[in-house]
This record gives C-alpha cells, structure tokens and sequence, in this order.
C-alpha cells in the first residue's frame, strides 16, 4: 500500500502566497519560495503552486519564480494556472516542476489531456477539478469557481482517467476556506471510481479531518492551505499523529 501524502498548497497571486475563503477574500501569506523550503524541511510529501490570476503577461514570471522554487526544494512540487497547451507543460516542467496541473482548459478541449499525457507521460499530468454541490449532484465550476458548468464531476473524472490524467486534484467548493473538514463523501465517490490517484482539497481545520479523509474519504493524498500557512497544523505533528492512528504516512519517530 503506497503511504498517504500529505501536500501544502500555495495560491500565487503576484509573486505572493494567498489564501481566501469560498476562492474569494484573498490575504497575504508569504513568500512562496521560502513557505515551499520551510514545508520540505517540516517532511511535507509534496507541494503544490496555483498562478490563481495567471495571464499570458504573467506566465514567464511564474516560470521565473518556479525555477526558484526547484533550487529551494527537495520533493516534488505540482504547478497549475493558466496552463492550456502542451507548450506550457513543456514551459514549467523545463523550469524544474515536477507535475503540472490543469482545470478549465481541459473541460474546454479535454483533447489536451491525451496530447499532454502522450508527450509527457501520465505522472506528470494532474486533472483539478473544482465541485460544487447543487441539486442533488456535483458538478465542475471553471475559471478558479466563478463560472458553472452542467457537466457532472464524477462523469468528467472518469473521462479525464481515459484520456490519461494522472492524479485527480478534487476541491469542493463547499468545503473550501471553512475547516469545518473535507469532503469525505465524494472523495469516497471518486475514489472508488477511478483507478488513479485522488487528492483531496477543502475544508481541512484540524487533525482529525486529515484522519477521516483517509479513512473514510479513501483518499490517496490531502492537500490544505491556510492551517498550515498560519501555524495552526504543524505538518510534523499531524504526521505523528497520522502515525499514531495507523495511517500509513512517510515519518520518522
């Protein structure tokens, strides 16, 4: 049994790391070259980067700052945001990521993710994908939440899974910003329905919602933001305490 990861996650906003809640209300984090180096040291499994603004003015600067990031590392860290072609891949996996992840511009041309997965190979290709709860189902928003779509999340999972994503980074929107705990639920649904990798993101507030996605959500990874940025998880503790409940977690007694 592969050990259960867990992964920081740090919105980019300007060269800053930021975090909000419900995807709005944004306030200043830190340094993201420095957050990401302390996070390695801390025994973080993975990180990820989301450019949450990203614009083609943007995108040579984020490249800039991610080959930072690669000299200041020592695990493997995904990168997202405005990424839309198989040139961008190519772009940021050049600047030192190890993983890209894609949202919006794969529910409007999912053709990416087989080109992608063809050219770079399935490990290195995350399909994000933001939910939201709404009559009765899940379905995917675009464009960093602001924008509905009708297509089902679990349907657009699983055709994502064929085409040759790698992992799945799944957000719920409802549980996003509010550490009231994850979506265990549909982390559950994904899980049991893909044979790929599911992350889990939103709505982690205190240990145990880390314990009960693995447990009950069946997660293969649990990313959060603000608990960790402000201090209030320790990643060593919540790692020993992992341990502590039998979760397989990489850590060092």
């Amino acid at each position: 049994m592969l050990t259960k990861r867990i992964i920081p996650c740090l919105d980019i906003k300007n060269g800053r790391t930021v975090k909000g809640i419900n995807f709005v209300n944004l306030r200043d984090a830190g340094d993201p070259v420095e957050l990401g180096a302390a996070y390695s040291r801390a025994g973080a499994d993975e990180l990820v980067y989301l450019d949450i603004t990203a614009t083609i003015e943007e995108r040579n600067t984020f490249a800039q700052l991610v080959t930072q990031i690669a000299l200041n590392l020592s695990i493997p860290f995904t990168v997202g945001g405005g990424i839309r072609t198989d040139e961008d891949v190519a772009r940021m996996l050049g600047a030192g990521a190890d993983k890209i992840s894609i949202n919006s511009a794969a529910v409007r041309n999912p053709g990416i993710l087989d080109i992608m997965a063809r050219r770079f190979g399935s490990q290195c290709i995350v399909l994000a994908i933001d939910a939201r709860f709404k009559e009765n189902d899940w379905y995917v928003y675009l464009d960093g939440g602001r924008t509905p779509t009708e297509i089902k999340a679990l349907e657009w999972a699983k055709e994502a899974d064929s085409r040759g994503a790698g992992e799945i980074l799944l957000t719920s929107m409802n549980h996003d910003g509010t550490k009231n705990g994850f979506a265990d639920e549909l982390t559950a649904m994904f899980s049991e329905s893909l044979g790929i990798p599911v992350i889990a993101s939103g709505g982690a507030g205190n240990m145990d919602h880390f314990k009960n996605i693995f447990e009950k959500g069946k997660a293969d990874a649990a990313l959060a933001a603000s608990v960790f940025h402000f201090g209030e998880i320790k990643i060593t503790d919540l790692k020993k305490y992992l341990y502590e409940q039998n979760i397989m977690v990489r850590y060092e007694n």
